[in-house]
């Protein structure tokens, strides 16, 4: 039960922060767009082409989300779901993190982003790429490895604080 309602916590903090920063400024979140709506931006001059994906600044603020994650998971692993090895730490934060992953996905993405108006930026709202739904999907799976380091990290953090 507690596992529940943490992930029912993160979801919700995790939304706090996705939400209205995608919707006060969709291109500051570009990079998270599908590719032909990002190289439509281009064309249309409102964001510079880079051959990267993701800008020195996304990494950086993605790079202090994740070990911000690391740091309070690790903690809430200790304190509230008294973790006491690695696999508790990782498994409970791992499910934690998958359940985020496929809100996003599923609700945020899917729901949300494929269907608001808000999220459209100017000279893109005619594209079909708002309605990719697999690309929401493939990015979610990939998102999920990606959680595998960070949860990695705080059972190793778990391991050496308990």
């Amino acid at each position: 039960m507690i596992l529940f309602i943490e992930c029912l916590i993160a979801i919700v903090l995790f939304s706090l922060i996705v939400v209205p920063m995608t919707a006060k400024d969709p291109l500051g979140v570009i990079s998270d767009y599908p590719p032909a709506i990002r190289k439509r931006c281009v064309e249309l001059g409102l964001t510079k082409e880079t051959e990267k994906r993701f800008e020195t600044k996304d990494l950086i603020r993605k790079g202090v989300a994740i070990i911000v994650l690391v740091l309070v998971a690790a903690l809430v692993m200790i304190k509230v779901n008294h973790a006491q090895s690695f696999i508790q730490g990782f498994g409970y934060t791992y499910i934690i993190w998958l359940a985020i992953a496929w809100f996003d996905a599923l609700v945020l993405d899917c729901g949300w982003f494929c269907h608001s108006k808000r999220v459209r930026i100017p000279g893109t709202e005619d594209m079909k790429e708002y309605h990719d739904y697999l690309f929401h999907i493939e990015q979610s799976c990939i998102g999920s490895l990606l959680g595998l380091p960070a949860c990695l990290l705080v059972g190793l953090v778990v391991m050496l604080l308990s």
